[in-house]
């Protein structure tokens, strides 16, 4: 792969609070999903490892920031999962003030990958997050992740519904993907690489 070579891939730290983000001139890909939508899998499968994004047998069980650098070129910022249930009110007001510290400061963040479930329409919580990164000002990318698991003939009405619902402008790419398979890994590695 030219231009990054994604298995040098190295966990830095989990940053439970803002003093503890990484502020770094280099570029920053920021990936954020509901807690059952296959994040960790989407970003096993950009870095071509089975389990280095820790796959959680919970959902919900990412309360930080992870940070992953990048064949020392860039970082992937995995937030902390979103919209699941079983957490108590107070860790997701922890969660709520984690992000809207990260995202009061849109220097963190160069791109942003926001997985969503191909298999159904975005909710309330997707259209929150889909805010946050329009307001930040920084590129987006949506995921539409477990593309396996639709009929073709579904596919393109999902999609259609995913950026009606996201209200997505038209400069902003939908990218069918599937963790399981690798399809769109390509799509949103020209992404990525656009950055350096």
């Amino acid at each position: 792969m030219a231009g990054l070579n994604v298995n040098r891939a190295e966990f830095i730290r989990s940053a439970a609070s803002p003093k503890q983000f990484i502020r770094t001139p280099l570029p920053t890909v920021v990936f954020a999903g509901k807690s059952n939508v296959g994040k960790s899998s989407v970003i096993n499968r950009m870095l071509n490892r089975k389990n280095f994004a820790r796959v959680g047998a919970s959902p919900g069980k990412t309360v930080h920031v992870n940070y992953f650098f990048i064949d020392e070129k860039l970082y992937f910022v995995d937030l902390p999962g979103y919209g699941y249930a079983k957490v108590s009110q107070s860790e997701r007001d922890r969660w709520g003030k984690l992000m809207e510290d990260f995202f009061a400061e849109p220097s963190l963040m160069s791109l942003g990958v926001m997985i969503v479930d191909a298999r159904h329409k975005p909710t309330a919580d997707d259209v929150t997050m889909a805010e946050y990164f329009k307001n930040s000002g920084c590129r987006l990318v949506v995921v539409a992740n477990k593309l396996d698991k639709l009929k073709k003939s579904e596919i393109e009405p999902n999609l259609a519904l995913i950026r009606e619902t996201l209200k997505l402008p038209g400069d902003v790419l939908l990218i069918p993907f599937s963790a399981e398979k690798g399809q769109g890994r390509e799509a949103l590695l020209a992404e990525i690489l656009k950055l350096l």
